[in-house]
């Protein structure tokens, strides 16, 4: 089994291994530059399974930013009917490409 981590940035989780490309809600990196990603929540070396409460000391994940795009639009539309009452929202979240690099 190969060696991943769960890490959490942006208020959500991911579980990574070495070479996968992932969205991430937007960190203010440049593009070709280097995000060490400190708050590993879990990692496995493909036979052990290390778990932090809540994170897990001395480990760290490193990512290369490769883009900052913005994501698809969502819309959000309320009615009250009989009453001629409709709003539309539409909402893109800043997203950034990230490369997994290196488990440690």
């Amino acid at each position: 089994m190969e060696a991943y981590a769960v890490i959490e940035t942006g208020g959500k989780q991911y579980r990574v291994q070495q070479g996968d490309t992932l969205n991430v809600e937007k960190l203010d990196a440049e593009v070709g530059t280097s995000v060490e990603l400190d708050r590993v929540l879990a990692v496995s070396n493909g036979t052990d399974l290390k778990i932090g409460a809540p994170t897990v000391e001395a480990a760290k994940v490193v990512a290369s930013v490769k883009d900052q795009i913005r994501g698809e639009k969502i819309f959000n539309f309320k009615k009250k009917r009989r009453k001629g009452y409709t709003r539309k929202i539409g909402h893109r979240q800043s997203l950034t490409v990230l490369t997994i690099e290196s488990i440690a």
